[in-house]
C-alpha cells in the first residue's frame, strides 16, 4: 500500500515559528507604541486599554476569588481568638462572682455585729512619704511624722487598703518605716477561714513566703491573712493580703497594700494590752479560797465547846 508523502511532513515547527516571530512583532510594536511621546497616540494608549482591559474581568475572578477565601480565613482565625479570650474572661468572672459572694456572706456578718467595737482606743495619725530608700538589702520609706507627733517606735502603718509596715527609727519630725517586703521584717498572721497561724517573713520580694503554718493541708489559695496580734506586735485583725502558691510550691501572700503608689500612710496607735497582776474576782483565785472555809468552821465549833 502506498504512503501519502504528506504524512511524513511536520507542519508543526514551521507554525511555530510563524507564530513566534509574530509575537515577537507584535510585542515590538507594543513596546514602540508605549514609547512614542505624541498627543495622538497617547489618545490611541488609552483607547486601546479602555477597549482591552474590561474585557479582561474574568480573568481577574479566580485571584478575587482566593483573595476572599484567604480574608475569610483569617475572619476565622480572629473569630477563633476572641472566642478563646472571652472563655478565660468568662473563668476569671466566675473566680471574681465566687469571691464577691464569699465577701458578701463576710459583710452579711459584720453587719449583723455592727456594734461590736474591738479596740476603742485604736487611733491612727497621717504622714506623708518623703523618701523611698528601697534598695536589693533593705526596703524602707520615710514619713513626715515623728516624735512631735506622738509616733513610738514599733507601731504599725496602712495605706488604707492593707498593712504596709512597722515604725523602725523615729526622730522629732521623721520616722522610718520598715516594709513587710524587707528581710528583717517577721510578723505573726493568721489565715482565715481556716484559723492556722503562720509567720510572714519579708524576703526583698513583692510576695513574701508565709512559714511555721502549723497545718498547711488548710490553707488554700485565696485565703485571707490578717495579723494575729501575737506578741503585741501589731493589733490584731489588719488585712496584709491573699494567700498564694509561688513557682517554688511555697505558700506566700499577695500584700493588699498597693506599694507602687505609697504617698500616705496612716501610723496606728497601739497601746500594750492592760496587764491582770491581780487575782480579785477571778474564778481561779475563788475556787482556790472555797478549801478554806471548813477548816474555818472547824476552829469556830473548838472555841465553841472550849468555853461551854
Amino acid at each position: 500500500m502506498a504512503r501519502d508523502r504528506n504524512d511524513e511532513i511536520d507542519f508543526h515547527a514551521p507554525v511555530r515559528r510563524v507564530l513566534i516571530v509574530l509575537a515577537a512583532l507584535l510585542l515590538f510594536a507594543l513596546f514602540l507604541l508605549w514609547r512614542i511621546d505624541s498627543p495622538r497616540v497617547e489618545r490611541f494608549r488609552a483607547a486601546l486599554v479602555d477597549t482591552v482591559v474590561p474585557s479582561f474581568d474574568w480573568a481577574l475572578v479566580p485571584v478575587t476569588k482566593a483573595v476572599d477565601m484567604v480574608e475569610g480565613f483569617q475572619s476565622y482565625a480572629r473569630i477563633y481568638e476572641q472566642n478563646q479570650e472571652l472563655r478565660r474572661e468568662l473563668q476569671q468572672m466566675k473566680a471574681w462572682k465566687e469571691a464577691a459572694v464569699q465577701l458578701e456572706q463576710q459583710n452579711a456578718k459584720l453587719l449583723a455585729q455592727n456594734k461590736l467595737r474591738l479596740d476603742p482606743k485604736l487611733t491612727s495619725v497621717s504622714g506623708v512619704v518623703l523618701a523611698d530608700s528601697g534598695s536589693p538589702f533593705r526596703q524602707s520609706v520615710l514619713l513626715n511624722v515623728g516624735r512631735r507627733d506622738g509616733v513610738v517606735d514599733g507601731w504599725a502603718t496602712t495605706d488604707g487598703l492593707g498593712l504596709v509596715g512597722r515604725i523602725a527609727g523615729v526622730g522629732e519630725t521623721t520616722s522610718r518605716v520598715i516594709l513587710l517586703t524587707d528581710s528583717s521584717s517577721r510578723i505573726p498572721v493568721t489565715v482565715q477561714p481556716s484559723g492556722q497561724r503562720g509567720m510572714l517573713a519579708g524576703d526583698n520580694t513583692a510576695a513574701p513566703p508565709l512559714e511555721f503554718v502549723e497545718a498547711p493541708d488548710e490553707v488554700r489559695p485565696g485565703d485571707r491573712v490578717i495579723s494575729s496580734g501575737d506578741g503585741g506586735v501589731f493589733p490584731a485583725g489588719l488585712l496584709v493580703g491573699q494567700v498564694a502558691q509561688g513557682p517554688d510550691r511555697r505558700l506566700r501572700v499577695i500584700l493588699a497594700a498597693d506599694y507602687s503608689r505609697l504617698d500616705y500612710l496612716r501610723v496606728l496607735r497601739s497601746r500594750p494590752a492592760e496587764r491582770i497582776t491581780e487575782g480579785v474576782g477571778l474564778v481561779g483565785a475563788a475556787t482556790a479560797a472555797e478549801p478554806a472555809k471548813p477548816e474555818a468552821e472547824a476552829g469556830t465549833g473548838a472555841e465553841t465547846a472550849g468555853d461551854g
